[in-house]
């Protein structure tokens, strides 16, 4: 047994020094990845300028926009110095990054232009910047969005956005991230990801796979999901008519999915919109 011990070959320097990296790497990526995507990594004041003008980085941006904002709910002034970026951001082309823009300009209602910028974000193509605008203006004492708070509280239509052939999808009852996959449609030589505009849960899928589906026929319908809702209902506790009690009642049923904090959050949105008829 000990000759045979001796006469096994040891692992070479070289081959110690790439194992040891290797499983070094393997704890390191994801440390790193996660490092550079958790928005909640403080940056300097020269990383915020950089990142606000990275665009070949959309998250940097976005990272940026969720510091400022951050900080702007800490009265910090020294975050004035960005405002005209936080502006000129509200027509980037990325979706989340508009969203986000439009969440942070309502923290402060006494930022130059930013008034001006969400009412302009009210036309926006992706349903959750309007949402996220038209809940920023509340806080201007601005009611004009109130049609698309309305629309946050209910479901997403998603329909094809050309003619072909499914061959992937999403399954019913699943719970989804806006911009995450719900399904694939194979349209002449090219793939296409049909994507969520809202974060929620999939309530039904209307086509199968392998069905051959026309242009703008209806795929699936996604649930909102619940902060989307809880704080549309708190915005409509404010600014809530009496034609918008019908949608806010529905969330005062007592179902599995509505969590008690959104049905409690209802019924007093009900009791306001009630009290300001009277």
């Amino acid at each position: 047994m000990s000759t045979e011990l001796k006469s096994r070959p040891r692992m070479s320097t070289r081959n110690r020094v790439l194992f040891f990296v290797t499983g070094w790497l393997i704890v390191l990526m994801p440390f790193l990845f996660w490092w550079n995507t958790w928005f909640g990594r403080q940056l300097s004041d020269k990383q915020i300028t950089e990142y606000l003008h990275d665009d070949k980085h959309p998250r940097h941006i976005q990272h940026a926009l969720v510091q400022i904002g951050e900080r702007m709910s800490r009265h910090d002034a020294s975050v004035t110095q960005w405002y005209p970026q936080l502006v000129a951001v509200s027509a980037y082309p990325v979706d989340e990054v508009r969203n986000t823009d439009a969440w942070v300009m309502g923290q402060d209602t006494s930022g130059a232009g930013f008034h001006e910028a969400l009412l302009k974000m009210l036309s926006d193509s992706s349903l959750t910047v309007r949402g996220n605008a038209a809940l920023s203006l509340v806080r201007f004492g601005d009611a004009s969005g109130r049609p698309h708070i309305l629309e946050l509280l209910q479901p997403a239509v998603v329909t094809t956005p050309q003619a072909g052939k499914i061959v992937d999808t999403s399954t019913a009852g699943t719970p989804i991230h806006q911009g995450g996959t719900i399904a694939k449609l194979q349209a002449s030589a090219q793939t296409i990801e049909i994507r969520s505009p809202i974060g929620g849960r999939i309530r039904q899928i209307s086509a199968e796979t392998g069905q051959t589906v026309s242009a703008g026929e209806k795929l699936a319908t996604i649930d909102p999901g619940t902060d989307q809702v809880w704080e549309a209902l708190r915005a409509l506790y404010l600014i809530g008519q009496p034609e918008d009690l019908p949608i806010v009642m529905a969330y005062e049923r007592e179902l599995p999915d509505i969590p008690d904090h959104v049905r409690q959050q209802a019924v007093e949105t009900e009791k306001a919109i009630r009290a300001r008829e009277k």
